[in-house]
């Protein structure tokens, strides 16, 4: 029963590497949604078009001002923070 599925993985895999740019991205965006039901939920979600406050604009520009200074948190130490990066 294994060898199928390694044999339908390997037929799987070579139809992949045969597809143009944009149709590989709309498979896998499907398998996405296949892996990982919250990703379904998340696609099927109603998009809120909240309008941006004068003061969440400004506090945007400060923490874009921030990060353009160099003062941002590097992504590998939140990660080490957290337990999930070594």
């Amino acid at each position: 029963m294994e060898t199928n599925l390694d044999q339908e993985r390997r037929q799987a895999h070579a139809l992949l590497e045969m597809l143009p740019a944009e149709k590989l991205h709309a498979v896998r965006s499907l398998l996405e949604v296949m892996v990982e039901p919250l990703a379904r939920s998340l696609a099927l979600a109603p998009v809120e078009e909240d309008e941006i406050t004068p003061e969440t604009e400004a506090a945007l520009e400060r923490a874009r001002a921030s990060l353009a200074r160099g003062e941002g948190i590097p992504h590998e130490e939140i990660l080490r923070e957290f337990g999930l990066h070594p």
